[in-house]
């Protein structure tokens, strides 16, 4: 799915239903990030800033490890935002960045999300690579039923799409 507001809001079409609408969205943001770029930049604008209060009011600060899940509200078509810290921005080797994957599965797992939208941790700010993001997104899946939508920018999906091609992710 483009991060786009425009195809957001395409998803708010009544035959859109839970089972294959976005269902929750997933973001991620580094601490020294501001503002706040990609899905959770446009989430932000979408909710009148209410990402940002968030964060300076020091609920969710971007630390490694943090996390928030939040209603989406009537202005997404999502269900739930889940927003998590991924600690200072620097270039993200792989051990890394599955890391950060495996915690965000997790707390989803836990929260019994099996249908989401997320844009990989490090492609708004562009700190991994399209392709190489969504490899190893994929390497991560398990025997859990999910449905997953990545967002990211037109280029993006022209990079990964032969991973992309056959998947249901």
């Amino acid at each position: 799915m483009p991060a786009t507001l425009s195809h957001w809001d395409e998803l708010k079409a009544p035959e859109c239903s839970p089972e294959v609408g976005p269902g929750d969205l997933v973001l991620s943001f580094f601490s020294n990030e501001r503002p706040l770029h990609g899905a959770a930049g446009l989430a932000d604008w979408r909710l009148y800033g209410q990402l940002s209060r968030l964060i300076t009011a020091g609920h969710c600060a971007g630390g490694r490890g943090e996390s928030l899940m939040m209603p989406a509200g009537p202005r997404l078509p999502f269900e739930r935002i889940f927003l998590f810290g991924l600690g200072d921005g620097k270039r993200m080797k792989d051990a890394e960045y599955s890391s950060y994957v495996t915690t965000i599965r997790a707390a989803l797992r836990l929260a019994g999300s099996k249908n989401y939208s997320v844009q990989p941790p490090g492609r708004a700010t562009g700190l991994i690579a399209a392709k190489r993001a969504a490899e190893l997104w994929l390497e991560q899946r398990d025997a859990i039923e999910e449905r997953v939508t990545l967002i990211d920018s037109e280029g993006a999906y022209k990079e990964m799409g032969d991973l992309l091609v056959g998947q249901d992710a």
